[in-house]
């Protein structure tokens, strides 16, 4: 069962799951986001991603995450995110092994490691720097639908700057985000209801064939394929889907 929530962390999403292994679930796909996980005793994290990744098939039950708005997570974990582009890592490999085991002794021992998972990236955003407002406004300029240049023209950013900037708050350039986002949309609208051809130029795509194409691309499967994995899931009211 996978439910999922607007974290009191800015522009971040709670989300949880559980009884992995006993059914159909979904591969996690690229979303521009990064997530700090939580799963039976262990802090992980996950970086960008620019394909779909497989779900844990380990003996793993429970999992717990934050989810990042796209371009925050760096200053939170103290990386630029093409470090961690298609990866997930322990903790401990970008802080102190001690501090890292202290938090994940504390979400495991918590009534509701979800919750205190939050209260930990709470207390840890508190103290680190803000995001870049700059590159926010990037992202929600691409989840919009603008154009690259669009987009650099509005923050004020030359091309080799955005990308530049991009690579190390998002994990890839400012197109391959914009492809992720629109992505996004288009899948938002299938689950919706929306019928394939509608939700292609709904998300901007040029038509269905270009969605199909992004799909092989991006989720590795078809859109057939994902709609009776989502119908498959059965999250809570509140839930989505969709995977960190």
């Amino acid at each position: 069962m996978y439910a999922e929530r607007p974290s009191r962390l800015d522009g971040a999403v709670v989300w949880s799951r559980s009884d992995l292994g006993t059914g159909p679930v979904m591969p996690v796909l690229p979303d521009g986001c990064m997530d700090l996980l939580w799963t039976e005793g262990r802090l992980l994290v996950a970086g960008p991603d620019t394909h779909a990744q497989g779900p844990d098939n380990g003996p793993a039950v429970r999992y717990a995450g934050v989810r990042f708005a796209p371009g925050a997570a760096p200053a939170f974990f103290g990386v630029p995110a093409h470090e961690l582009r298609d990866l997930r890592v322990d903790l401990t490999d970008l802080w102190p092994a001690a501090q890292v085991r202290r938090l994940a002794d504390r979400i495991t021992d918590a009534p509701d490691p979800t919750t205190e998972l939050e209260a930990v990236a709470l207390r840890h955003a508190a103290d680190r720097p803000p995001p870049d407002p700059l590159l926010r406004a990037v992202a929600e300029g691409l989840d919009a639908g603008r154009s690259v240049a669009a987009t650099a023209d509005a923050v004020g950013l030359g091309a080799r700057q955005l990308h530049r900037r991009s690579l190390d708050a998002f994990g890839y350039g400012p197109k391959t985000l914009a492809r992720v986002l629109r992505l996004q949309r288009a899948l938002a609208l299938v689950r919706a209801g929306a019928p394939y051809a509608e939700a292609a130029l709904g998300a901007g795509c040029t038509d269905q064939t270009h969605l199909a194409r992004e799909m092989r691309e991006l989720a590795g499967i078809t859109l057939g394929a994902y709609v009776a994995l989502a119908n498959s899931e059965t999250p809570e009211p509140s839930g989505s889907s969709t995977t960190a």
